[in-house]
């Protein structure tokens, strides 16, 4: 069922939301201070090409400067990803079968707000990181 899910997922959306996070990447590592949320939306961009059977979880030994990084994510990047995430679930939850995708990218929001400090795992192993 996820691989069914992750195929429409990308047709649908997943394609169009990694080149958004892409974009951002690039425009990110342009800078050398702005690698690390380069490196961060790379990885993100990942998640969001292929979601189903992956979940996020928080890194306990991210510390401060995470935070610190998470609050410039979010003025230079993370609201626009978050707007991108908001705008294809409502448009996929209209028709029954987009239902779960819609709902994939509202779960997607957070992450794309705040993304250092989490670390993408597959489902089957939620906290094996930890």
């Amino acid at each position: 069922m996820k691989t069914i899910l992750n195929i429409i997922w990308l047709v649908l959306s997943g394609f169009w939301l990694f080149l958004g996070y892409l974009l951002a990447g690039v425009i990110l590592c342009i800078t050398i201070i702005g690698i690390p949320f380069g490196l961060a939306s790379f990885r993100i961009g990942l998640y969001a090409l292929w979601p189903f059977g992956y979940t996020t979880v928080e890194r306990r030994d991210a510390g401060a400067p995470s935070c610190v990084g998470n609050v410039l994510w979010l003025v230079l990047a993370g609201w626009w990803l978050a707007l991108a995430h908001i705008t294809t679930g409502i448009l996929q939850c209209l028709t029954i079968i987009g239902i779960p995708l819609g709902i994939a990218n509202f779960k997607m929001i957070s992450v794309s707000l705040l993304p250092l400090g989490r670390e993408i795992v597959p489902t089957d192993q939620p906290f094996a990181s930890r």
